[in-house]
């Protein structure tokens, strides 16, 4: 029987939208319901989230979790979209010296209040940023708070500085390279960014697309596909069978160890994902919160 239950991690090439890739699966695999677990912008590249059939309940989880991005800022030349494909609003043609790069790069680390791009998919009254940036009507959107991590030089060549980057999700990279130039005076845009990790997921776990795409012609897809399971390594896993696996598929609750707490994740006989469940205040039960179950 084929598996349609499932996560495919895909090394993104810098130039197809992560919609596209989304499309491209659901050709190869027949697969009507994908979904990613957080965007990468055509320019990027590197680890995307595929979720498929109902493994896209998932997707609320891994599009919370911590992303790590090695990045490329471009001193000298900010632009409208904060990134390469932009028109240039500035230009200094200067760099900041390596130690000016260090010294401002605290002020960016830990908890901080970061303005979203003009050009990007947050909804205003209803429409996309950038569509209404692209008609070239103002577009201020409202600072957010995010976590960066880790904030480190990887290397500096003038004017390309490449950093990593530990972050909360919904840090914007863009911004974060447009206020790096506006804090050092000399303008910067992003150059190139390459995601290596999104959640429990890296580049180590990632098959590169053209990869990927012979799998569909070869109908060997299927060795790429993941355990919806690893989706949510720190949960602590519940082996459920028999009467337990039907109690589950009908949304009734099924003993808890006494004493535990918090969420857990029911594994059938075959080691795929059961279910999602919630041990109930005081009862010392587990209540199904996501059924993976027909």
């Amino acid at each position: 029987m084929r598996k349609d239950f499932g996560l495919i991690i895909v090394d993104k090439p810098v130039g197809p939208t992560s919609h596209h890739v989304v499309n491209l699966v659901r050709r190869g695999t027949g697969i009507r319901k994908v979904g990613h677990a957080g965007t990468l912008d055509p320019r990027a590249s590197g680890v995307l989230v595929l979720c498929l059939g109902s493994a896209t309940r998932l997707s609320e989880y891994l599009s919370t979790s911590r992303k790590r991005y090695e990045a490329v800022v471009r001193f000298g030349t900010s632009t409208k979209t904060f990134d390469s494909d932009g028109e240039i609003v500035r230009r200094t043609d200067t760099s900041p010296t390596v130690e000016q790069v260090q010294a401002i790069l605290p002020k960016f680390r830990g908890e901080i209040q970061q303005v979203p791009p003009p050009f990007s998919a947050i909804k205003i009254q209803g429409q996309k940023a950038y569509e209404l940036a692209r008609r070239g009507e103002d577009v201020e959107l409202e600072p957010r708070t995010v976590h960066i991590h880790e904030l480190k030089i990887v290397s500096y060549q003038p004017p390309d500085l490449s950093l990593s980057v530990d972050c909360s999700a919904g840090t914007y990279i863009r911004s974060l390279a447009h206020e790096l130039g506006e804090v050092l005076e000399s303008g910067a845009h992003l150059a190139a960014l390459r995601r290596t990790r999104a959640g429990p997921f890296s580049l180590r776990d990632a098959v590169p697309l053209p990869r990927l795409e012979v799998g569909f012609v070869t109908d060997k897809w299927e060795q790429h596909m993941r355990p919806a399971s690893d989706a949510l390594p720190d949960l602590p896993m519940v082996e459920v069978d028999g009467e337990t696996l039907d109690l589950i598929r009908n949304g009734h609750r099924i003993p808890a160890e006494p004493g535990t707490t918090g969420m857990a994740k029911a594994i059938g006989p075959d080691g795929d994902l059961v279910a999602l469940l919630e041990v109930v205040n005081g009862d010392n039960e587990y209540q199904p919160r996501k059924v993976f179950l027909g």
